[in-house]
């Protein structure tokens, strides 16, 4: 008998997988508002700052000839590439840095936080003039009380190896020198926005407020409480009033080159309080965080010494220091009391810092000292 193997079972057929639904289509995009501007990727984090690569800040009339082209020379590199970071006005990189004291000002100005908040824009324009256009050197500073009561003949305003010298003509723009051909688009003020030359008025007699004795009255104060309101007033008014023009708008003066030279000399002052008393004023940090309309200091010392403002004439026009509509609020303090866990905000030109991160000039995130 013959035997017959079964049939084999044929195997199951899996069932269809349906296919995926199409996604959705994504609702269009509105434009990004000012808080969700592009920023730069988080940095690798600062190499370990050593007297060997610690930065050295010079004074400007200490600079062979060759050292200040390099520096004028990166500065025009900065006006010359164009802005990424979608600030108001600002059309190219030089003006992305005015841009982020434009744009805080009512913030960083009478409060506690200018100094810090300066030193760290100090820091942004060092920083991009170096990694940007291939600058070696170290952000210079003006040595003013060698020019105080006579700052129309500083070799500052050379127009070869300075800043070119002062206005002239109805606008009172600068004629001379590197950046005569500049026209700026930020300011006059917070939002008026624009365009026009580097103008100076210079003025010898508010120069004076820039002079040694202004500088001393200032680093006897004990407490930064009453150090930072004396250098926010006299020496800061002298370099700021004695340049005029661009230079006295307190909004947009870092449109004149001449800013960076001027603010990164109040922050040597600075540091030479600091360093009479370390580690203690490490920390000392102290102040309201919004200027009051109207004045944000302590009323006048009777001993001080005399102050000198310019005419009225000599002010560009801008809006009050009353903020306008929309500008920011202090980040990282409670209520109105400037800490060391105060956000100095940079819109994206640099990675925001706390005032903690800027105290010390030589650690490993500013690095540098003064020579």
């Amino acid at each position: 008998m013959n035997s017959r193997s079964p049939a084999p079972v044929p195997a199951p057929v899996p069932a269809p997988v349906p296919a995926p639904a199409p996604a959705p289509l994504a609702a269009p995009q509105e434009s990004a508002p000012d808080a969700a501007r592009p920023r730069p990727p988080p940095p690798p984090p600062p190499a370990k700052c050593s007297k060997k690569n610690k930065l050295k800040r010079k004074a400007w009339h200490k600079l062979s000839r060759k050292e200040k082209k390099n520096y004028i020379d990166a500065d025009l590199c900065l006006m010359g590439k164009p802005a990424t970071l979608g600030l108001p006005a600002a059309a190219n990189r030089w003006e992305e840095l005015q841009a982020i004291h434009q744009i805080p000002a009512s913030i960083t100005h009478g409060v506690g936080a200018f100094l810090p908040y300066h030193r760290l824009h100090m820091h942004a324009h060092e920083r991009a003039m170096r990694e940007e256009c291939g600058y070696t050197g170290a952000q210079p500073y003006w040595d003013e009380p060698l020019d105080a009561g006579s700052f129309s003949t500083s070799v500052v305003f050379d127009p070869i190896t300075g800043f070119g010298g002062d206005g002239s003509g109805p606008s009172n723009c600068i004629t001379n020198g590197p950046f005569a051909t500049f026209q700026n688009n930020l300011g006059p003020g917070y939002w008026t926005n624009t365009t026009h030359c580097i103008n100076r008025i210079v003025n010898d007699t508010v120069s004076l407020m820039s002079g040694q004795p202004y500088v001393d009255e200032c680093l006897a104060k004990p407490t930064y409480l009453t150090f930072w309101p004396c250098l926010e007033t006299a020496p800061h008014i002298g370099g700021h009033g004695g340049v005029g023009g661009l230079m006295l708008d307190p909004i947009a003066s870092p449109g004149d080159p001449i800013f960076y030279l001027h603010h990164t000399w109040l922050d040597k002052i600075w540091w030479e309080w600091q360093a009479a008393n370390l580690p203690a004023r490490l920390s000392d940090i102290s102040g309201q965080n919004t200027a009051p309309p109207g004045g944000a200091f302590p009323p006048p010392d009777p001993n001080a010494l005399p102050l000198f403002f310019p005419p009225l004439e000599a002010f560009p026009p801008f809006p009050s220091l009353v903020p306008p509509p929309g500008s920011p609020l202090p980040v990282g303090d409670p209520g109105n009391q400037t800490t060391l866990t105060h956000v100095l905000d940079m819109l994206g030109v640099i990675p925001s810092q706390t005032i903690a991160d800027v105290m010390d000039i030589g650690g490993d995130l500013l690095c540098y000292e003064y020579v």
